[in-house]
């Protein structure tokens, strides 16, 4: 039996690495039918406002967010893994508050660290490099002109538009996981451990199992495998470290299986479910393909803090 879905939590907008505007991704939700749209856009609380705007002259919800990258070099895994934060509204005219989580997230993304891509990538796959897939050197102008908070995304985008890499194998090979020349976004997570404990935030793990979808899925990208999830668990759970208090169960990169998987582990450690599209687009990754039902959103709402 197909499930209702009132709430989409997880989206993206142009302030990050998506194709609509917030007001354009509200105004999508309302047309959808949903009782709720969360814009969690990649490190920024940009688009929010605009979300916000959208959604009060429409009365439809709007969950304010932000998806948070972090950084890992370990033994087992070297790459990123995702929190989605969510908090009430009001607390975007806090300035304080704003200011420090994008003093935070921006340490994980920007100029710098598209240089250092830019480079890494020159010296391993340029025409002077060990392995010459390019003719040309790419340049940080190139990627930059495709966004302003630059992702792995936008880095295809470059490669495939501008030097002509139609090959997804060959373009994965110059950024994915395992390429001699990856660089992981993000941030470590001792930055975030005071912030989350004395601020009303709900901190949610996003798209755990999405590395383990068997065959191709354009939701898995880079994604580790569930067990590596698992390993890092623990940090995860631990108020010390992180703290998480959510788990997205419900996504388009989840099957069935792993979904079940998910929801024994949010009754296990009495984690609230979440759900999202993680949408992009209106094609490849659209909106309202997954998501809370009534009875989740609910419970939701209630762990956010939100007024009946």
């Amino acid at each position: 039996m197909k499930r209702s879905i009132v709430a989409d939590l997880h989206n993206h907008t142009t302030v990050s690495d998506g194709a609509l505007s917030p007001a354009d991704l509200v105004r999508w939700a309302y047309d959808l039918g949903l009782q709720a749209v969360a814009i969690t856009d990649h490190d920024t609380l940009a688009g929010l406002e605009q979300g916000l705007e959208q959604g009060r002259i429409l009365g439809l919800e709007v969950i304010t967010g932000i998806e948070v990258t972090l950084r890992f070099k370990r033994p087992f895994f070297v790459g990123s893994l995702h929190l989605l934060w969510y908090f009430k509204p009001e607390l975007l005219t806090d300035t304080d508050f704003c200011k420090r989580v994008m003093s935070i997230v921006s340490q994980g993304r920007g100029p710098a660290l598209v240089r250092d891509r830019v480079t890494a990538i020159n010296q391993v796959f340029g025409p002077d490099g060990p392995e010459p897939v390019l003719n040309e050197a790419l340049t940080v102008e190139q990627v930059m002109r495709y966004g302003d908070n630059i992702t792995r995304r936008h880095f295809a985008q470059a490669l495939e538009e501008l030097h002509g890499l139609k090959d997804r194998d060959q373009v994965a090979r110059l950024l994915g996981n395992d390429s001699p020349a990856y660089i992981p976004s993000g941030i470590d997570m001792s930055l975030i451990s005071d912030l989350l404990r004395q601020t009303e935030i709900l901190c949610v793990l996003a798209h755990p199992a999405a590395g383990s979808f068997p065959g191709e899925s354009h939701y898995k990208e880079v994604l580790p495998p569930l067990e590596v999830v698992e390993q890092l668990l623990p940090e995860f759970l631990d108020p010390q470290v992180v703290g998480i208090a959510g788990l997205e169960v419900h996504y388009p990169g989840h099957t069935p299986e792993l979904e079940s998987i998910l929801i024994e582990w949010a009754k296990r450690y009495n984690l609230v479910v979440t759900g999202g599209s993680d949408c992009h687009d209106r094609v490849r990754r659209p909106l309202g393909l997954a998501g809370l039902c009534s009875d989740e959103y609910n419970r939701f709402r209630q762990h956010l803090g939100l007024a009946e």
